[in-house]
């Protein structure tokens, strides 16, 4: 944010630029070392056909140019080494300063924010939270305090009044007959009906002729 209001730092802007400029010094090495190797090549070829001429002579000449241009290029080899190590020293000065920058720039952002922030505004602001946590904690006990008739109420007698009813219900459930376990595959026993009398055994009979 800082950097796309103010530009980047002095420091940092100065080593892009100069990894730039190895940058293009090195491409510029590697041009040169492949038109060197080029040449070199083409003195091989020329050697070769001076041979087959019997030019022993320019044949000798040839390969003393190719050797040349093998130095220099084995010379370009060593200046691109030394440009890649300048780099790469360069490159870690650079990923060092800015994590310093971070780091400052986290420390400032730390300090003002305890500036802004009392200790003696955080204390009174915790006091006003426990003042308000015990009004309320007050208020809740004052509301759930029986009034009226219900606070005349004697909880030990109520409690007495609970344990009877308690037992008197346990009784109860005593009292009641065990229902008889059923057996599997037999089916419960009914009681034997009632035996009528001679009287409604008469009025059964009646009440089915009639129906008839």
């Amino acid at each position: 944010m800082m950097n796309r209001l103010f530009g980047k730092p002095k420091h940092e802007g100065n080593a892009l630029q100069t990894l730039d400029k190895l940058n293009e010094t090195l491409e510029m090495l590697e041009k040169k070392e492949k038109v060197l190797l080029k040449k070199a090549g083409q003195e091989v070829e020329k050697a070769k056909e001076y041979t087959r001429a019997k030019n022993k002579r320019s044949a000798i000449q040839c390969l003393k140019r190719k050797r040349l241009y093998e130095q220099q290029v084995e010379q370009l080899g060593n200046f691109q080494l030394r440009i890649h190590d300048q780099m790469i020293m360069l490159e870690g000065a650079k990923a060092t300063t800015e994590t310093v920058d971070a780091l400052r720039s986290g420390a400032s952002a730390m300090k003002a924010m305890q500036k802004a922030t009392n200790i003696d505004d955080v204390d009174k602001t915790m006091d006003e939270i426990n003042e308000q946590t015990e009004n309320m904690k007050q208020i809740q006990e004052a509301l759930s305090t029986p009034i009226g008739a219900a606070a005349d109420f004697d909880e030990d007698e109520l409690e007495a009044e609970l344990e009877e009813l308690e037992g008197a219900e346990l009784e109860e459930q005593l009292l009641q007959p065990t229902p008889m376990p059923s057996v599997p595959g037999r089916q419960p026993v009914r009681p034997a009906a009632p035996k009528r009398t001679a009287e409604e055994e008469e009025l059964a009979a009646l009440q089915a002729e009639m129906a008839l």
